[in-house]
Protein backbone atom coordinates (compact mmCIF):
# COMPACT_ATOMS: atom_id res chain seq x y z
CA UNK A 1 0.00 0.00 0.00
CA UNK A 2 1.41 3.39 -1.03
CA UNK A 3 1.87 5.93 1.72
CA UNK A 4 -0.39 8.97 1.68
CA UNK A 5 1.66 12.04 0.69
CA UNK A 6 2.22 14.72 3.27
CA UNK A 7 0.10 17.86 3.20
CA UNK A 8 1.92 20.69 1.44
CA UNK A 9 2.10 24.20 2.88
CA UNK A 10 2.87 26.94 0.38
CA UNK A 11 3.91 30.14 2.11
CA UNK A 12 5.72 33.45 1.69
CA UNK A 13 3.96 34.37 -1.52
CA UNK A 14 0.52 35.42 -2.66
CA UNK A 15 -2.62 33.35 -3.25
CA UNK A 16 -5.41 34.43 -5.58
CA UNK A 17 -8.36 33.41 -3.43
CA UNK A 18 -11.92 34.69 -2.99
CA UNK A 19 -11.75 33.47 0.60
CA UNK A 20 -8.98 35.93 1.52
CA UNK A 21 -7.77 38.64 -0.90
CA UNK A 22 -4.68 39.12 1.28
CA UNK A 23 -3.71 35.44 1.52
CA UNK A 24 -0.01 34.66 1.40
CA UNK A 25 -0.16 30.93 2.12
CA UNK A 26 -2.15 27.83 1.20
CA UNK A 27 -2.30 24.32 2.62
CA UNK A 28 -3.01 21.43 0.24
CA UNK A 29 -4.05 18.05 1.64
CA UNK A 30 -4.26 15.39 -1.05
CA UNK A 31 -6.48 16.67 -3.82
CA UNK A 32 -8.10 19.44 -1.77
CA UNK A 33 -7.26 22.95 -0.66
CA UNK A 34 -7.43 22.64 3.13
CA UNK A 35 -6.72 26.24 4.11
CA UNK A 36 -5.72 29.68 2.82
CA UNK A 37 -4.58 32.55 4.98
CA UNK A 38 -1.84 34.84 6.19
CA UNK A 39 1.83 34.22 6.91
CA UNK A 40 1.28 34.63 10.63
CA UNK A 41 -1.27 31.80 10.71
CA UNK A 42 0.87 29.66 8.40
CA UNK A 43 3.63 29.59 10.99
CA UNK A 44 1.34 27.49 13.21
CA UNK A 45 0.87 24.84 10.51
CA UNK A 46 4.51 23.91 10.00
CA UNK A 47 5.95 20.72 11.39
CA UNK A 48 7.38 17.28 10.54
CA UNK A 49 4.04 16.11 9.14
CA UNK A 50 3.79 18.95 6.62
CA UNK A 51 6.01 19.62 3.61
CA UNK A 52 6.69 23.35 3.31
CA UNK A 53 7.29 25.15 0.03
CA UNK A 54 8.81 28.64 0.20
CA UNK A 55 7.18 30.58 -2.64
CA UNK A 56 9.76 33.35 -2.41
CA UNK A 57 7.16 35.90 -3.50
CA UNK A 58 5.56 33.77 -6.22
CA UNK A 59 1.84 33.85 -6.97
CA UNK A 60 -0.56 30.91 -6.78
CA UNK A 61 -3.65 31.10 -8.98
CA UNK A 62 -6.32 28.60 -10.02
CA UNK A 63 -5.05 26.63 -13.00
CA UNK A 64 -6.14 27.79 -16.42
CA UNK A 65 -8.65 25.94 -18.57
CA UNK A 66 -8.48 26.45 -22.32
CA UNK A 67 -12.03 26.57 -23.68
CA UNK A 68 -11.14 25.56 -27.25
CA UNK A 69 -8.16 23.46 -28.35
CA UNK A 70 -7.09 20.79 -30.83
CA UNK A 71 -4.66 18.59 -28.96
CA UNK A 72 -3.28 16.38 -31.72
CA UNK A 73 -2.91 19.33 -34.09
CA UNK A 74 -1.11 21.23 -31.32
CA UNK A 75 1.32 18.34 -30.89
CA UNK A 76 1.91 18.17 -34.63
CA UNK A 77 2.48 21.93 -34.77
CA UNK A 78 5.07 21.72 -32.01
CA UNK A 79 7.15 19.53 -34.32
CA UNK A 80 6.31 21.27 -37.61
CA UNK A 81 7.64 24.23 -39.54
CA UNK A 82 6.56 27.37 -37.67
CA UNK A 83 5.67 29.99 -40.29
CA UNK A 84 4.08 32.55 -37.96
CA UNK A 85 7.12 34.84 -38.24
CA UNK A 86 7.17 34.88 -42.06
CA UNK A 87 6.69 38.45 -43.23
CA UNK A 88 6.62 37.80 -46.96
CA UNK A 89 5.91 35.14 -49.53
CA UNK A 90 9.62 34.83 -50.18
CA UNK A 91 10.34 34.14 -46.50
CA UNK A 92 7.80 31.30 -46.53
CA UNK A 93 9.32 29.79 -49.69
CA UNK A 94 12.79 30.09 -48.18
CA UNK A 95 11.63 28.24 -45.06
CA UNK A 96 10.30 25.43 -47.26
CA UNK A 97 13.55 25.36 -49.24
CA UNK A 98 15.60 25.14 -46.05
CA UNK A 99 13.51 22.23 -44.78
CA UNK A 100 13.92 20.46 -48.11
CA UNK A 101 17.68 20.99 -48.11
CA UNK A 102 17.78 19.38 -44.66
CA UNK A 103 16.40 16.19 -46.22
CA UNK A 104 12.67 16.42 -45.48
CA UNK A 105 10.55 14.46 -47.96
CA UNK A 106 7.30 15.66 -46.38
CA UNK A 107 7.12 19.24 -45.12
CA UNK A 108 4.34 20.19 -42.72
CA UNK A 109 4.00 23.80 -41.63
CA UNK A 110 1.50 26.11 -39.96
CA UNK A 111 0.74 29.69 -39.04
CA UNK A 112 1.30 31.72 -42.21
CA UNK A 113 -0.85 34.80 -42.87
CA UNK A 114 -0.57 36.46 -46.26
CA UNK A 115 -2.59 39.50 -45.16
CA UNK A 116 0.60 41.04 -43.71
CA UNK A 117 2.83 40.20 -46.67
CA UNK A 118 3.77 42.84 -49.26
CA UNK A 119 2.73 40.40 -52.01
CA UNK A 120 -0.75 39.93 -50.49
CA UNK A 121 -1.03 36.52 -52.15
CA UNK A 122 -0.42 32.87 -51.33
CA UNK A 123 2.19 30.66 -53.03
CA UNK A 124 1.18 28.60 -56.03
CA UNK A 125 1.57 24.85 -56.25
CA UNK A 126 4.44 25.28 -58.71
CA UNK A 127 6.28 27.66 -56.36
CA UNK A 128 6.00 25.15 -53.54
CA UNK A 129 7.25 22.40 -55.86
CA UNK A 130 10.35 24.44 -56.68
CA UNK A 131 10.99 25.44 -53.07
CA UNK A 132 10.40 21.91 -51.81
CA UNK A 133 12.42 20.28 -54.59
CA UNK A 134 9.86 17.52 -55.03
CA UNK A 135 8.86 17.15 -51.36
CA UNK A 136 5.22 16.77 -50.39
CA UNK A 137 4.29 20.14 -48.88
CA UNK A 138 1.25 20.98 -46.74
CA UNK A 139 1.24 24.38 -45.04
CA UNK A 140 -1.87 25.25 -43.09
CA UNK A 141 -2.96 28.87 -42.78
CA UNK A 142 -3.06 30.57 -39.36
CA UNK A 143 -6.82 30.04 -39.06
CA UNK A 144 -6.55 26.33 -40.04
CA UNK A 145 -9.47 26.71 -42.44
CA UNK A 146 -7.29 26.66 -45.54
CA UNK A 147 -3.83 25.61 -46.65
CA UNK A 148 -1.39 25.64 -49.53
CA UNK A 149 -0.06 22.39 -50.98
CA UNK A 150 2.60 21.44 -53.46
CA UNK A 151 1.75 20.12 -56.89
CA UNK A 152 3.29 16.77 -55.96
CA UNK A 153 0.89 16.35 -53.05
CA UNK A 154 -2.08 17.64 -55.06
CA UNK A 155 -1.40 15.26 -57.95
CA UNK A 156 -1.24 12.25 -55.68
CA UNK A 157 -4.60 13.13 -54.15
CA UNK A 158 -6.32 14.37 -57.30
CA UNK A 159 -7.09 17.69 -55.62
CA UNK A 160 -7.47 19.68 -58.82
CA UNK A 161 -10.82 17.95 -59.37
CA UNK A 162 -12.09 18.57 -55.81
CA UNK A 163 -14.25 21.49 -54.64
CA UNK A 164 -12.10 24.18 -53.05
CA UNK A 165 -8.97 23.81 -55.22
CA UNK A 166 -7.26 26.94 -56.62
CA UNK A 167 -3.71 26.38 -57.90
CA UNK A 168 -2.33 25.05 -54.64
CA UNK A 169 -4.63 26.99 -52.32
CA UNK A 170 -7.21 24.63 -50.78
CA UNK A 171 -10.41 25.24 -48.83
CA UNK A 172 -13.53 23.19 -48.07
CA UNK A 173 -13.42 19.64 -49.49
CA UNK A 174 -9.99 20.02 -51.06
CA UNK A 175 -8.52 21.17 -47.77
CA UNK A 176 -10.18 18.35 -45.85
CA UNK A 177 -8.74 15.80 -48.27
CA UNK A 178 -5.23 17.27 -47.97
CA UNK A 179 -5.43 17.44 -44.19
CA UNK A 180 -6.61 13.86 -43.84
CA UNK A 181 -3.85 12.63 -46.14
CA UNK A 182 -1.18 14.33 -44.03
CA UNK A 183 -2.77 13.12 -40.79
CA UNK A 184 -2.70 9.38 -41.53
CA UNK A 185 -1.26 8.45 -38.16
CA UNK A 186 -0.83 5.28 -36.14
CA UNK A 187 -2.24 5.13 -32.63
CA UNK A 188 1.27 5.43 -31.21
CA UNK A 189 1.95 8.52 -33.31
CA UNK A 190 -1.29 10.12 -32.19
CA UNK A 191 -0.51 9.34 -28.58
CA UNK A 192 2.96 10.83 -28.91
CA UNK A 193 1.64 14.08 -30.41
CA UNK A 194 -1.12 14.32 -27.82
CA UNK A 195 1.20 13.71 -24.89
CA UNK A 196 3.60 16.35 -26.18
CA UNK A 197 0.76 18.87 -26.41
CA UNK A 198 -0.56 18.11 -22.94
CA UNK A 199 2.89 18.34 -21.36
CA UNK A 200 3.41 21.65 -23.12
CA UNK A 201 0.05 22.87 -21.79
CA UNK A 202 0.99 21.88 -18.24
CA UNK A 203 4.19 23.92 -18.53
CA UNK A 204 2.02 26.93 -19.34
CA UNK A 205 -0.20 26.62 -16.26
CA UNK A 206 -3.15 24.76 -17.78
CA UNK A 207 -4.89 22.11 -15.71
CA UNK A 208 -7.41 21.24 -18.43
CA UNK A 209 -7.93 21.57 -22.17
CA UNK A 210 -11.30 21.55 -23.89
CA UNK A 211 -10.85 19.29 -26.89
CA UNK A 212 -12.88 20.26 -29.96
CA UNK A 213 -12.91 16.97 -31.83
CA UNK A 214 -14.89 16.43 -35.01
CA UNK A 215 -15.04 13.74 -37.70
CA UNK A 216 -13.97 16.22 -40.38
CA UNK A 217 -10.84 17.04 -38.33
CA UNK A 218 -9.76 13.55 -37.27
CA UNK A 219 -11.33 10.09 -36.97
CA UNK A 220 -12.97 8.86 -33.77
CA UNK A 221 -9.83 6.96 -32.80
CA UNK A 222 -8.04 10.27 -32.35
CA UNK A 223 -10.35 11.32 -29.51
CA UNK A 224 -10.50 7.79 -28.14
CA UNK A 225 -6.70 7.74 -27.96
CA UNK A 226 -6.62 11.13 -26.28
CA UNK A 227 -9.11 10.04 -23.64
CA UNK A 228 -7.02 6.95 -22.89
CA UNK A 229 -3.96 8.94 -21.82
CA UNK A 230 -5.34 11.65 -19.53
CA UNK A 231 -6.96 9.42 -16.92
CA UNK A 232 -6.12 9.57 -13.21
CA UNK A 233 -4.49 6.15 -13.31
CA UNK A 234 -2.09 7.01 -16.12
CA UNK A 235 1.50 6.83 -14.95
CA UNK A 236 2.27 10.33 -16.26
CA UNK A 237 -0.06 12.98 -14.77
CA UNK A 238 -1.40 15.23 -17.52
CA UNK A 239 -3.91 18.06 -17.80
CA UNK A 240 -7.51 16.92 -17.89
CA UNK A 241 -9.26 16.68 -21.25
CA UNK A 242 -12.81 18.02 -21.53
CA UNK A 243 -14.06 16.34 -24.72
CA UNK A 244 -16.62 17.52 -27.26
CA UNK A 245 -17.57 15.72 -30.45
CA UNK A 246 -18.93 17.87 -33.30
CA UNK A 247 -21.03 15.45 -35.29
CA UNK A 248 -24.34 16.52 -36.80
CA UNK A 249 -27.02 14.38 -35.18
CA UNK A 250 -30.67 14.83 -36.26
CA UNK A 251 -32.27 12.19 -34.00
CA UNK A 252 -32.57 11.61 -30.27
CA UNK A 253 -31.41 8.02 -30.72
CA UNK A 254 -28.31 9.29 -32.50
CA UNK A 255 -27.62 11.71 -29.67
CA UNK A 256 -27.91 8.93 -27.09
CA UNK A 257 -25.61 6.63 -29.07
CA UNK A 258 -22.91 9.28 -29.40
CA UNK A 259 -23.10 10.30 -25.75
CA UNK A 260 -22.68 6.67 -24.71
CA UNK A 261 -19.52 6.49 -26.79
CA UNK A 262 -16.06 7.67 -25.80
CA UNK A 263 -16.43 6.04 -22.40
CA UNK A 264 -19.43 8.22 -21.61
CA UNK A 265 -17.11 11.20 -21.13
CA UNK A 266 -18.42 13.63 -23.75
CA UNK A 267 -19.36 17.05 -22.41
CA UNK A 268 -21.61 17.58 -25.40
CA UNK A 269 -22.13 17.41 -29.15
CA UNK A 270 -20.67 20.82 -29.82
CA UNK A 271 -17.48 22.56 -30.82
CA UNK A 272 -16.27 22.75 -34.40
CA UNK A 273 -19.54 21.75 -36.00
CA UNK A 274 -19.01 24.41 -38.62
CA UNK A 275 -21.88 26.72 -39.44
CA UNK A 276 -19.39 28.67 -41.56
CA UNK A 277 -15.66 29.10 -42.07
CA UNK A 278 -13.15 31.83 -41.19
CA UNK A 279 -12.50 35.49 -41.93
CA UNK A 280 -8.91 34.88 -43.06
CA UNK A 281 -9.92 32.28 -45.65
CA UNK A 282 -12.99 34.35 -46.65
CA UNK A 283 -15.25 31.41 -45.83
CA UNK A 284 -17.03 32.97 -42.85
CA UNK A 285 -20.64 33.66 -43.88
CA UNK A 286 -21.39 37.40 -43.97
CA UNK A 287 -24.56 39.41 -44.46
CA UNK A 288 -22.65 41.76 -46.77
CA UNK A 289 -19.74 40.98 -49.14
CA UNK A 290 -16.10 40.99 -48.10
CA UNK A 291 -14.51 44.40 -48.50
CA UNK A 292 -11.54 42.94 -50.36
CA UNK A 293 -13.63 40.47 -52.39
CA UNK A 294 -16.96 42.10 -53.32
CA UNK A 295 -18.09 38.98 -55.13
CA UNK A 296 -18.01 36.82 -52.00
CA UNK A 297 -20.06 36.66 -48.82
CA UNK A 298 -18.42 33.49 -47.57
CA UNK A 299 -20.27 30.24 -47.20
CA UNK A 300 -22.73 28.49 -44.92
CA UNK A 301 -21.65 24.90 -44.29
CA UNK A 302 -24.99 23.80 -42.83
CA UNK A 303 -28.60 24.32 -43.79
CA UNK A 304 -31.26 25.82 -41.54
CA UNK A 305 -32.95 22.42 -41.33
CA UNK A 306 -29.72 20.69 -40.30
CA UNK A 307 -29.02 23.22 -37.56
CA UNK A 308 -32.59 23.05 -36.23
CA UNK A 309 -32.66 19.22 -36.27
CA UNK A 310 -29.39 18.99 -34.33
CA UNK A 311 -30.55 21.52 -31.76
CA UNK A 312 -33.95 19.87 -31.38
CA UNK A 313 -32.51 16.37 -30.84
CA UNK A 314 -29.85 17.50 -28.36
CA UNK A 315 -32.20 19.79 -26.46
CA UNK A 316 -34.77 17.02 -26.05
CA UNK A 317 -32.01 14.83 -24.61
CA UNK A 318 -30.70 17.61 -22.37
CA UNK A 319 -27.32 17.50 -24.14
CA UNK A 320 -25.22 20.58 -24.74
CA UNK A 321 -24.92 21.37 -28.44
CA UNK A 322 -23.11 24.09 -30.28
CA UNK A 323 -21.49 25.29 -33.46
CA UNK A 324 -18.42 27.01 -34.83
CA UNK A 325 -19.70 30.47 -35.84
CA UNK A 326 -17.61 33.35 -37.16
CA UNK A 327 -19.67 35.59 -39.47
CA UNK A 328 -22.90 37.45 -38.80
CA UNK A 329 -24.81 35.40 -41.39
CA UNK A 330 -23.51 32.23 -39.76
CA UNK A 331 -24.77 33.47 -36.40
CA UNK A 332 -28.14 34.33 -37.97
CA UNK A 333 -28.42 30.74 -39.15
CA UNK A 334 -27.83 29.32 -35.67
CA UNK A 335 -30.16 31.81 -34.00
CA UNK A 336 -32.94 30.76 -36.39
CA UNK A 337 -32.32 27.16 -35.35
CA UNK A 338 -32.56 28.11 -31.69
CA UNK A 339 -35.82 29.96 -32.34
CA UNK A 340 -37.32 26.96 -34.13
CA UNK A 341 -36.27 24.70 -31.26
CA UNK A 342 -37.77 27.06 -28.69
CA UNK A 343 -41.03 27.17 -30.63
CA UNK A 344 -41.32 23.39 -30.39
CA UNK A 345 -39.93 22.72 -26.91
CA UNK A 346 -40.18 26.06 -25.12
CA UNK A 347 -37.39 28.49 -24.39
CA UNK A 348 -36.80 27.08 -20.89
CA UNK A 349 -35.83 23.71 -22.37
CA UNK A 350 -33.38 25.44 -24.68
CA UNK A 351 -31.85 27.35 -21.77
CA UNK A 352 -31.63 24.19 -19.68
CA UNK A 353 -29.44 22.52 -22.34
CA UNK A 354 -26.78 25.29 -21.93
CA UNK A 355 -25.82 25.37 -25.60
CA UNK A 356 -22.50 26.96 -26.56
CA UNK A 357 -21.04 28.70 -29.60
CA UNK A 358 -17.40 28.92 -30.62
CA UNK A 359 -15.77 32.24 -31.63
CA UNK A 360 -18.87 34.37 -32.47
CA UNK A 361 -16.63 37.06 -33.88
CA UNK A 362 -19.26 39.22 -35.58
CA UNK A 363 -22.36 39.81 -33.44
CA UNK A 364 -24.55 42.91 -33.29
CA UNK A 365 -26.61 44.00 -30.28
CA UNK A 366 -29.72 42.15 -31.43
CA UNK A 367 -27.77 38.90 -31.84
CA UNK A 368 -26.21 39.30 -28.38
CA UNK A 369 -29.67 39.83 -26.89
CA UNK A 370 -30.79 36.60 -28.57
CA UNK A 371 -27.86 34.71 -27.07
CA UNK A 372 -28.94 35.93 -23.64
CA UNK A 373 -32.56 35.01 -24.36
CA UNK A 374 -31.65 31.43 -25.26
CA UNK A 375 -29.05 31.05 -22.49
CA UNK A 376 -26.23 30.41 -24.98
CA UNK A 377 -22.61 30.78 -23.86
CA UNK A 378 -19.66 31.90 -25.98
CA UNK A 379 -16.15 30.48 -26.20
CA UNK A 380 -13.96 33.38 -27.33
CA UNK A 381 -10.33 33.71 -28.43
CA UNK A 382 -8.93 37.14 -27.50
CA UNK A 383 -5.59 36.68 -29.25
CA UNK A 384 -7.49 36.66 -32.56
CA UNK A 385 -8.10 40.35 -31.99
CA UNK A 386 -4.51 40.96 -30.86
CA UNK A 387 -3.19 39.40 -34.07
CA UNK A 388 -5.72 40.48 -36.67
CA UNK A 389 -7.66 43.39 -35.19
CA UNK A 390 -4.79 45.90 -35.43
CA UNK A 391 -5.03 48.96 -37.68
CA UNK A 392 -4.77 47.84 -41.28
CA UNK A 393 -4.75 44.22 -40.19
CA UNK A 394 -6.56 41.19 -41.54
CA UNK A 395 -9.98 42.08 -40.11
CA UNK A 396 -9.93 45.58 -41.54
CA UNK A 397 -8.75 44.29 -44.92
CA UNK A 398 -11.54 41.74 -45.07
CA UNK A 399 -14.38 43.72 -43.44
CA UNK A 400 -13.55 47.42 -43.53
CA UNK A 401 -15.46 49.41 -40.92
CA UNK A 402 -17.31 46.29 -39.79
CA UNK A 403 -14.09 45.11 -38.14
CA UNK A 404 -14.79 47.51 -35.26
CA UNK A 405 -17.68 45.29 -34.19
CA UNK A 406 -15.74 42.07 -33.77
CA UNK A 407 -14.97 39.94 -30.69
CA UNK A 408 -17.24 41.97 -28.43
CA UNK A 409 -16.20 40.56 -25.06
CA UNK A 410 -17.31 43.57 -23.01
CA UNK A 411 -20.68 43.63 -24.75
CA UNK A 412 -21.18 39.91 -24.18
CA UNK A 413 -20.37 40.14 -20.48
CA UNK A 414 -22.38 43.31 -19.82
CA UNK A 415 -25.41 41.72 -21.48
CA UNK A 416 -25.10 38.60 -19.33
CA UNK A 417 -23.56 36.12 -21.76
CA UNK A 418 -21.31 33.51 -20.13
CA UNK A 419 -17.90 33.92 -21.81
CA UNK A 420 -15.03 31.45 -21.53
CA UNK A 421 -11.64 32.02 -23.10
CA UNK A 422 -9.38 29.78 -25.12
CA UNK A 423 -6.65 29.76 -27.73
CA UNK A 424 -7.97 27.54 -30.54
CA UNK A 425 -4.45 26.09 -30.38
CA UNK A 426 -2.57 25.69 -32.64
CA UNK A 427 -4.26 28.71 -34.28
CA UNK A 428 -2.81 30.81 -31.44
CA UNK A 429 -0.32 29.54 -28.84
CA UNK A 430 -1.20 28.00 -25.50
CA UNK A 431 -0.44 31.15 -23.52
CA UNK A 432 -3.14 32.06 -20.98
CA UNK A 433 -1.69 35.37 -19.90
CA UNK A 434 -1.51 36.47 -23.54
CA UNK A 435 -5.27 35.89 -23.72
CA UNK A 436 -5.83 37.93 -20.56
CA UNK A 437 -3.57 40.70 -21.85
CA UNK A 438 -5.41 40.80 -25.19
CA UNK A 439 -8.66 41.49 -23.33
CA UNK A 440 -7.08 44.60 -21.80
CA UNK A 441 -5.86 45.93 -25.15
CA UNK A 442 -8.78 45.27 -27.45
CA UNK A 443 -8.57 46.99 -30.83
CA UNK A 444 -11.98 48.52 -30.03
CA UNK A 445 -11.44 50.28 -26.71
CA UNK A 446 -15.09 49.96 -25.63
CA UNK A 447 -14.72 46.17 -25.76
CA UNK A 448 -11.88 46.02 -23.23
CA UNK A 449 -12.61 44.00 -20.12
CA UNK A 450 -10.76 43.99 -16.82
CA UNK A 451 -7.93 41.64 -15.98
CA UNK A 452 -10.09 40.07 -13.27
CA UNK A 453 -12.99 39.45 -15.67
CA UNK A 454 -10.64 37.96 -18.26
CA UNK A 455 -8.93 35.79 -15.66
CA UNK A 456 -12.25 34.40 -14.41
CA UNK A 457 -13.31 33.76 -18.02
CA UNK A 458 -10.16 31.68 -18.48
CA UNK A 459 -10.56 29.68 -15.27
CA UNK A 460 -13.92 29.36 -13.51
CA UNK A 461 -16.04 30.17 -16.56
CA UNK A 462 -14.34 27.52 -18.68
CA UNK A 463 -15.19 24.85 -16.09
CA UNK A 464 -18.73 26.19 -15.82
CA UNK A 465 -19.20 26.20 -19.59
CA UNK A 466 -18.57 22.45 -19.72
CA UNK A 467 -21.00 21.78 -16.88
CA UNK A 468 -18.46 21.12 -14.15
CA UNK A 469 -18.84 21.88 -10.44
CA UNK A 470 -19.00 25.57 -9.51
CA UNK A 471 -16.24 24.81 -6.99
CA UNK A 472 -13.77 24.37 -9.85
CA UNK A 473 -11.54 27.25 -10.81
CA UNK A 474 -11.14 28.90 -7.43
CA UNK A 475 -8.91 28.40 -4.40
CA UNK A 476 -10.71 28.25 -1.06
CA UNK A 477 -11.01 25.64 1.70
CA UNK A 478 -12.74 22.58 0.31
CA UNK A 479 -12.11 23.29 -3.38
CA UNK A 480 -10.06 20.99 -5.63
CA UNK A 481 -6.32 21.58 -5.48
CA UNK A 482 -5.93 22.63 -9.11
CA UNK A 483 -3.57 25.54 -9.42
CA UNK A 484 -0.44 27.02 -10.94
CA UNK A 485 2.49 28.83 -9.32
CA UNK A 486 3.91 31.85 -11.13
CA UNK A 487 7.07 33.91 -10.95
CA UNK A 488 5.94 37.49 -11.62
CA UNK A 489 7.54 40.92 -11.79
CA UNK A 490 4.78 42.69 -9.87
CA UNK A 491 1.40 41.93 -8.30
CA UNK A 492 -1.22 44.61 -8.67
CA UNK A 493 -4.91 45.45 -8.89
CA UNK A 494 -6.18 47.00 -12.09
CA UNK A 495 -7.73 50.41 -11.55
CA UNK A 496 -11.41 50.84 -12.47
CA UNK A 497 -10.70 53.61 -14.99
CA UNK A 498 -11.49 51.98 -18.34
CA UNK A 499 -10.01 54.88 -20.32
CA UNK A 500 -6.51 53.61 -19.56
CA UNK A 501 -4.99 50.27 -18.73
CA UNK A 502 -3.25 51.17 -15.48
CA UNK A 503 -2.51 49.25 -12.32
CA UNK A 504 -2.42 49.98 -8.63
CA UNK A 505 -0.96 48.35 -5.55
CA UNK A 506 -3.63 49.92 -3.35
CA UNK A 507 -4.78 47.07 -1.04
CA UNK A 508 -7.97 48.87 -0.07
CA UNK A 509 -9.69 47.40 -3.13
CA UNK A 510 -9.92 44.11 -1.25
CA UNK A 511 -9.46 42.28 -4.53
CA UNK A 512 -7.05 39.35 -4.98
CA UNK A 513 -3.87 40.40 -6.76
CA UNK A 514 -3.00 39.45 -10.33
CA UNK A 515 0.26 39.86 -12.24
CA UNK A 516 0.84 43.25 -13.81
CA UNK A 517 0.84 42.49 -17.53
CA UNK A 518 2.60 45.65 -18.66
CA UNK A 519 5.99 44.75 -17.18
CA UNK A 520 9.14 43.52 -18.93
CA UNK A 521 8.63 39.83 -18.20
CA UNK A 522 5.51 37.74 -18.70
CA UNK A 523 4.48 35.49 -15.79
CA UNK A 524 6.60 32.33 -15.74
CA UNK A 525 5.00 29.05 -14.69
CA UNK A 526 6.93 27.34 -11.89
CA UNK A 527 4.51 24.52 -11.07
CA UNK A 528 1.16 23.17 -12.22
CA UNK A 529 -1.00 20.92 -10.00
CA UNK A 530 -4.36 19.34 -10.79
CA UNK A 531 -6.43 17.54 -8.16
CA UNK A 532 -3.36 17.48 -5.96
CA UNK A 533 -1.10 15.83 -8.58
CA UNK A 534 1.86 17.69 -9.94
CA UNK A 535 1.72 18.01 -13.71
CA UNK A 536 4.75 20.21 -14.17
CA UNK A 537 7.61 21.76 -12.21
CA UNK A 538 10.22 24.14 -13.55
CA UNK A 539 13.84 23.19 -13.07
CA UNK A 540 14.89 23.94 -9.53
CA UNK A 541 11.43 24.63 -8.16
CA UNK A 542 11.03 22.73 -4.88
CA UNK A 543 11.76 19.36 -6.45
CA UNK A 544 10.86 16.50 -4.14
Amino acid sequence: MSQRPLPVLYRNGSVYSPADPFATAMLVDGGTVAWVGTEHAAANLTGPDVRTVDLDGALITPGFVDAHTHTTETGIALGSLDLTSCRSLQELLQAVSTASAAGASTILGFGWDESQWPEKRVPTAAELDRAGDGALVYLVRADIHSAVVSGTLAAGLGLSAVDGWSDGFVVRAAHEAARQATRSLTVDQRRSYQQAALLHAASRGYVALTEMAAPHIAPREDLETLLSIDGPDHELPLPEVIPYWAELTPSRAGVRDLMRGFGGRLAGLAGDLNADGSIGSRTAALREPYSDDPGSQGRLYLSADEVAAHLLATTEEGVQAGFHVIGDAGLDLVLRGLERTAQQLGVEEVRRARHRLEHVELADDAAIASLVHFGVAVSGQPVFDALWGVDGGLYHQRLGERSGGMNRFASFLSAGVLVALGSDSPVTPLDPWASVRACLRHSTASENISARAAFIAHTRASWRLSGRSPMMGQLAPGTPASFAVWKVDELMVQTPDNRVQSWSTDPRAGTPLLPALDTENAPLCLETVHDGKRLYAADGFQNE
